[in-house]
């Protein structure tokens, strides 16, 4: 007897936006976790390079509501086609920067691309995936983007130990323009959903939206306990993040090139959960691998906190990837299930932004912290954080029955 053969959870389609989406990020992985060092090799003081990164999300803020409201009007390839120009001109003005009050100005500008493609990414994957399924999409879709992470910090951390920050930089921007080439390729002959149909961008579209976004965070709901608890949970992230890399040469004398590793191992490990996630999302709802990865999370922090070596942070590390494996799918499918389609990407964006808002002072605080008590501290901080936020994600978010339209904006029960 034949049996049905089964549609691939990743249309031809699909499998473009993805490799685009890789070789583009490949490129953006290779200088995260090195540039606060960079920032200091240009002159800039620890407290300096806090102040750096807390200026530059001022600039997310306001562009990545914007960018949320172009990605719903015009489409999502288009969006990303353009913020992939803006990509390259940051790459160039990085790349120039001679000081570290320069490379303050290149970082603003190499934001433009993440306020365009960051609240367009997880909306197309929405449009082109059923609810039935969609868990099992943004895992697969998330275990391929591990791949920047194998490949990109390694190869950062090679790249800059070898032959210094400017090559490096020079090699991340040559492979950024190669996948922006092909996502405009992309946007000008690709017709589908949105990008068949674009709306005209009018203010008054913008504000429609949101006013409707508002209502839904304050109704009471999952989205109101999905605001309070990443803002609680940003902020406590942004107190260390940007301080991790300092730590780990300063305090614990790993080198750039281990630093890049680590980063790799990071992604190997995370390549094994988001399937996982997806599935347990699909079978069992979201809060499970949510509070799951929180509780990764705080053990890896745990771990950070006591060890010393590289093959201690290796641990730590992987540890790490498994638990931020489980949270991103499952967030994913959340928000996706909760706000209408035609609102994803200005949701996204406008999240965004209330949550860097909330969070805009954390790294400037976290390196005060840093210098004025223990190099520690922030991270303690941190650990507390995605403990506490077990609770509120187990207790609340839970999606009602019939999501997937707008949601009720009447407050919901404890279970929602």
């Amino acid at each position: 007897m034949q049996t049905e053969r089964k549609e691939p959870l990743l249309t031809p389609l699909m499998r473009w936006f993805m490799f685009a989406m890789v070789l583009a990020n490949i490129a953006s992985a290779m200088y995260p976790m090195l540039m606060p060092i960079y920032l200091t090799e240009l002159g800039a003081s620890i407290t300096q390079v806090g102040l750096i990164f807390t200026l530059t999300s001022v600039v997310i803020l306001v562009l990545q509501i914007f960018g949320g409201w172009v990605s719903d009007s015009i489409g999502r390839l288009r969006s990303i086609a353009i913020g992939s120009v803006g990509g390259i001109l940051g790459f160039v003005a990085v790349l120039l920067a001679p000081t570290w009050q320069w490379m303050l100005a290149a970082l603003c500008v190499l934001q433009f691309p993440y306020a365009l493609v960051g609240p367009s990414f997880g909306a197309f994957i929405a449009e082109n995936s059923t609810k039935e399924n969609r868990g099992k999409v943004y895992g697969l879709t998330d275990t391929i983007f591990q791949i920047t992470g194998v490949i990109g910090p390694p190869l950062g951390g090679f790249l800059v130990g070898r032959y210094g920050f400017k090559l490096m930089l020079l090699v991340s921007g040559v492979l950024y323009s190669l996948a922006a080439i092909l996502r405009i390729w992309m946007a000008t002959t690709v017709r589908t959903t949105t990008e068949a149909n674009p709306r005209k961008l009018s203010t008054a579209s913008l504000k429609t939206s949101l006013k409707a976004l508002v209502a839904m965070v304050a109704g009471g709901g999952v989205l109101t306990w999905i605001f309070v608890t990443d803002g609680v949970r940003d902020v406590a992230f942004r107190l260390s993040g940007e301080l991790q890399p300092l730590y780990l040469e300063q305090v614990a004398g790993i080198t750039v090139e281990q630093i890049g590793l680590l980063g790799s191992v990071f992604s190997i490990a995370m390549m094994f959960t988001p399937i996982l996630s997806g599935k347990m999302v699909d079978k069992y709802g979201e809060r499970v691998p949510i509070s799951l990865g929180f509780l990764l999370v705080f053990g890896a922090f745990m771990i950070f906190l006591q060890v010393g070596t590289f093959i201690g942070f290796a641990v730590c590390w992987a540890v790490f990837g498994i638990g931020v494996g489980l949270l991103s799918p499952a967030y994913q499918s959340l928000v996706s299930k909760v706000v209408p389609q035609d609102m994803l990407g200005t949701f996204t964006g406008l999240f965004r932004s209330s949550l860097g808002l909330i969070s805009l002072p954390a790294p400037y605080i976290g390196a005060l912290l840093w210098e004025r008590f223990s190099p520690k501290l922030p991270f303690v901080i941190t650990s507390i954080a995605a403990l506490v936020t077990i609770i509120p994600a187990w207790l609340f978010f839970k999606v009602p029955e019939e999501a997937g339209s707008p949601p009720d904006l009447e407050p919901l029960p404890l279970i929602d």
